[in-house]
C-alpha cells in the first residue's frame, strides 16, 4: 500500500472518542534483541536513576516528527519487525547514557488505541506520546503527566485548493466558503478539536463530515470542492508530489491559528509512575531537548533510520525521503519546534496559561520576519520552575517538587475540562511543497545552527 492511501490520522478519545480495537504485543525488541554494549559511560550517566531500558511508545508510524528519539540510537540498533519497534544504546552528544533506549511505533502497530491505554496495559513502557487533549479527556481512567513537548505547535491542519476557494486565508474563511460552494470539511470522526470549532462558531454540521479515513481518494473525487484535516508537516508535500490523481498545491491554515492551542505527542508518563521516574527525568529531559536541537542541525542519519524502519515494519505507511526532507523544513520554517520565550528551546507554562483558549495575533503574510536570537541553548532542568511558570490555572493542581523538563513542563491533567471562549482572527498558512514554506511563522522561530 502506498503512503497516497494511507496518511497519518489523529486518533480521538474520551467524550468524543470512536471504539478502537485493542492489541497487545509479543515482548519487546529490548527482550528480544538487547543491544549490548562495552562502550564507557559519557558525562551523562542515567543508570542509577533510569530503567535499563528506556521504552517510549509513540504514537505513530516512524516519522520526522518523531526525529528526536531516533537521533539517540541512528549509530547502533536493532529492529525488531515483528513487535514494530528499534532498540539502541542511548547516546548524548556521542556519548553513551548508561542505558538502551526502545522506540515502539504506534497507530496501526497497536491496533490505532490510544497510546496511554497502550501505557496502561504494559507496565513496561517509561513514557508515551499523549497529546494535551487525549490527556485531559482520559484523566479519569488513564491519567498522565506530559514531561517533554517535542513540537511546540501541532501540526493538525485544515487544507483547501487555492483555485477553488482563492479567497480563504484564514479558518475563519472555511465556514462561510464551504457554504457558498456546497463542500464539506472532512475530519477524523471524534478529533476534540471540532468540537472547540463548533463552539467557537468557526464551524457548524452543515459542513462537518467526520468521514475522513486517512486517504486521499475523497478529497481527491471533489475535485477541490471539500476541504480536509491533515498535518501541515506532510500532506501539503505528499499531495503535490506524491498523489499523483491529484498533482498540484494545496494551501492549509493550522488549527493551532484558530486557538486550539494544545501540545501534539507530548512525552509523558503514567501519574503514579511520576514521583519514581522524577530522579530518572531530571537527567532524561536535558538529553532529549539536546537530541532534538542535534536532529534538526543535521538530521540525515536520524532520517535514514525512520526510513529504513518504515520499509522493516510494513504496517502500509509509506514514508519517502521527499516527505522527510520536507517535514524537517516545515517543522522549522513554520515555527512548529520552537525556541521557548525565555531563551532557551524550552517553552515553559508563563506564556500558554490559556493554552486551549483562544488569543488574539496578527494575521502573517510572506512577509512576516521571524524573530531570532543569538543565544539560544537547552535550557537545563530546575528546580523550582513551577513557582516561576506555573501551568495554567485549567490545568493545575499540586506539583511534586521535581525539576521541571525543559521542553513542556511536568503538569498533571487532574480532572480539568476544556474551557472555550469567542475565537480570535485565526493566522493563514499558506506553502508551496516545491520550494518550502512561504509564509514565515512569527512564534519565536527555531534556530538550530545557534545552539552549542
Amino acid at each position: 500500500m502506498q503512503r497516497s492511501t494511507l496518511l497519518r490520522v489523529t486518533a480521538a478519545t474520551g467524550a468524543f472518542a470512536i471504539a478502537l480495537t485493542l492489541t497487545s504485543c509479543a515482548g519487546s525488541a529490548a527482550e528480544q534483541a538487547a543491544p549490548a554494549t562495552d562502550m564507557p559511560i559519557g558525562s551523562v550517566d542515567l543508570s542509577a536513576d533510569c530503567p535499563s531500558t528506556i521504552v517510549v511508545q509513540t504514537d505513530w508510524n516512524p516519522e520526522a516528527e518523531h526525529g528526536h528519539l531516533y537521533e539517540m540510537i541512528k549509530d547502533k540498533y536493532t529492529i525488531d519487525a515483528n513487535t514494530k519497534a528499534v532498540t539502541g544504546p542511548l547516546m548524548s552528544d556521542g556519548e553513551y547514557t548508561g542505558v538502551n533506549l526502545e522506540i515502539r511505533a504506534g497507530g496501526p502497530a497497536i491496533g490505532f488505541q490510544t497510546v496511554s491505554a497502550q501505557m496502561y496495559q504494559d507496565d513496561k513502557i517509561t513514557l508515551g506520546y499523549v497529546s494535551t487533549d487525549e490527556a485531559i479527556q482520559l484523566s479519569a481512567t488513564t491519567p498522565t503527566k506530559a514531561v517533554f513537548a517535542p513540537l511546540d505547535i501541532s501540526p493538525t491542519m485544515v487544507m483547501w485548493d487555492p483555485a477553488t476557494y482563492p479567497d480563504v486565508k484564514t479558518i475563519q474563511d472555511v465556514a462561510p466558503a464551504l457554504e457558498k460552494n456546497g463542500g464539506v470539511w472532512r475530519y477524523f470522526d471524534g478529533s476534540a478539536y471540532i468540537e472547540y470549532l463548533k463552539s467557537a462558531g468557526l464551524a457548524n454540521a452543515s459542513i462537518l463530515d467526520g468521514s475522513y479515513d486517512g486517504t486521499p481518494s475523497n478529497f481527491v473525487a471533489a475535485g477541490g470542492k471539500d476541504m480536509q484535516q491533515g498535518f501541515a508537516s506532510a500532506e501539503p508535500y505528499v499531495y503535490q508530489n506524491e498523489v499523483s490523481a491529484w498533482g498540484k498545491p494545496v494551501d492549509f491554515a493550522l488549527i493551532h491559528d484558530a486557538g486550539w492551542q494544545t501540545y501534539q505527542s507530548s512525552m509523558s508518563v503514567k501519574k503514579d509512575t511520576f514521583d519514581e521516574l522524577s530522579p530518572c527525568l531530571s537527567k532524561l529531559v536535558p538529553v532529549l531537548q539536546k537530541a532534538g536541537v542535534a536532529y534538526y542541525k543535521d538530521p540525515k542519519a536520524a532520517n535514514d533510520l525512520i526510513l529504513k524502519l518504515v520499509d522493516e515494519y510494513a504496517t502500509g505507511w509509506t514514508y519517502t525521503q521527499g516527505v522527510a526532507d520536507y517535514s524537517v523544513k516545515t517543522q522549522v520554517d513554520l515555527g512548529l519546534v520552537g525556541d521557548g520565550p525565555d531563551s532557551r528551546s524550552t517553552p515553559t507554562w508563563a506564556p500558554r496559561r490559556r493554552r486551549v483558549r483562544p488569543r488574539r495575533t496578527s494575521t502573517r503574510t510572506s512577509s512576516s520576519t521571524p524573530r531570532s536570537r543569538s543565544d539560544l541553548r537547552p535550557g537545563p532542568l530546575r528546580a523550582g520552575r513551577a513557582a516561576r511558570s506555573a501551568p495554567p490555572r485549567w490545568l493545575r493542581q499540586a506539583q511534586p517538587p521535581c525539576a521541571r523538563p525543559t521542553h513542556t513542563p511536568v503538569a498533571s491533567t487532574g480532572s480539568a475540562t476544556l474551557r472555550t471562549t469567542h475565537a480570535p482572527e485565526p493566522q493563514p498558512r499558506s506553502l508551496s511543497p516545491s520550494k518550502g514554506p512561504g509564509r514565515a511563522h512569527s512564534h519565536h522561530p527555531f534556530h538550530p545552527e545557534k545552539h552549542p
